[in-house]
């Protein structure tokens, strides 16, 4: 069974029909017209700012070989380049001539020990001759002094033997710590002299090793103001190294100390990092880079990279949601990056705001937009959770 509508009835329905699905197709078109905007939620967090500083490998401790004594090498007592242990004998110099002048030293010892006795016997038979005036007070006095002399003798003797016996011990030529030697300059046979200036070998200890790191003294200044003015404290001391061919060094070390001059030629201090080498895979003289944070900024804000953007006077330029999930652009001040993201020193941000990073091409300002929780993008942000920023981490 059908219904018939009169035809006034119906001019009336149809275009009430017409309009109400026209505004069903216009909600629609708007909804799927208002673009999606990726987005990361900003909040404070302690950064630790990074520096890159070249730097140079050095012994944690070296020491030339060299002769105390003169003489003739008549063995060479170890295998170059191997790991020698301090006291170790290096070489051994011809002892015949040491022996010989210790031999002797023993020999005048003992002559004068026998004076001594000699002269200690009759200065004690005169003592109670003297008194009863069988000698002479003068004769006894001489007794005396002629027993101290011998006495004194006797400690001259005893300190020439000394001497000797040292010379001799010196023939055999220890090694003064523990490390590996190099390459022995001079050769079995060869002569040398107490004193020379050219070392028999050198002896390097390498594990741990230092690395020189050379700062400038203006950025030292200026990192030491911004300690005092506050806003940044200390960080850990803490150093990590890459290579000459740019891998980076697996173990982590240590800042030691920093010079208390500056370096006229360079206008540069020395900051002295200790570091673990257990393998012997950095050797003294190498050329680093050495990546380390002196300070830690408190309560910063990091902005992803690419949420960032520069306008034509160069200042840089976030989106954020704002209220009723419209697009807002706010200026902030941001000249250094940590990581993949930018680190803010200035501007309207504050932790909270909802960063936008994805979908910018199609947003303006003040623009309704689609707000949806950006996925991490990189293993090196610091959030862990999605629609989360990327922050420091304290050290």
């Amino acid at each position: 069974m059908t219904l018939s509508l009169p035809n006034k009835a119906r001019a009336f329905v149809l275009p009430l029909a017409l309009m109400l699905f026209g505004c069903e197709g216009n909600a629609d078109d708007k909804e799927k017209s208002t673009p999606e905007a990726g987005f990361v939620v900003l909040h404070e967090a302690d950064v630790p700012l990074m520096i890159d500083l070249a730097g140079r490998t050095a012994a944690f401790e070296a020491s030339e070989v060299r002769p105390q004594v003169s003489g003739v090498i008549k063995a060479r007592l170890f295998t170059e380049g191997s790991i020698v242990h301090a006291g170790q004998t290096l070489y051994q110099i011809d002892p015949s001539l040491y022996r010989a002048a210790a031999n002797e030293a023993q020999a005048n010892l003992a002559k004068a020990e026998a004076t001594w006795n000699a002269a200690e016997a009759k200065a004690a038979r005169y003592k109670p001759l003297a008194a009863i005036e069988a000698v002479s007070k003068q004769d006894f006095t001489d007794a005396q002094a002629t027993a101290r002399q011998a006495a004194a003798a006797v400690a001259q003797n005893r300190a020439l033997l000394d001497t000797a016996k040292i010379n001799l011990r010196f023939t055999r030529v220890p090694a003064p710590i523990t490390g590996r030697i190099g390459r022995s300059i001079f050769t079995t046979g060869a002569l040398v002299t107490s004193g020379q200036t050219e070392p028999l070998t050198t002896i390097q200890r390498l594990d741990p090793i230092f690395v020189d790191i050379q700062q400038s003294s203006a950025d030292l200044l200026t990192l030491r103001r911004s300690l005092s003015s506050g806003g940044m404290i200390k960080s850990a001391a803490s150093v990590k190294l890459k290579l000459e061919d740019g891998s980076e060094y697996a173990q982590t070390g240590t800042v030691e100390f920093a010079e208390v001059v500056v370096d006229p030629a360079t206008g540069t201090v020395t900051l002295r990092a200790r570091f673990p080498n257990p393998d012997g895979l950095l050797l003294p003289g190498m050329y680093v880079h050495a990546m380390l944070s002196q300070a830690t900024i408190r309560d910063a804000i990091l902005v992803p990279q690419q949420a960032v953007t520069r306008d034509a006077r160069g200042d840089a330029t976030v989106f954020i949601v704002g209220p009723g999930n419209k697009a807002v652009q706010r200026t902030i001040k941001a000249d250094r990056t940590v990581d993949d993201a930018w680190l803010v020193t200035g501007g309207e941000l504050k932790a909270g705001d909802k960063v936008i990073v994805e979908g910018l091409g199609r947003i303006k300002n003040g623009s309704a937009v689609k707000p949806v929780a950006a996925p991490r993008k990189s293993s090196k942000e610091p959030s862990t959770k999605p629609g989360t920023a990327a922050s420091g981490t304290k050290p």
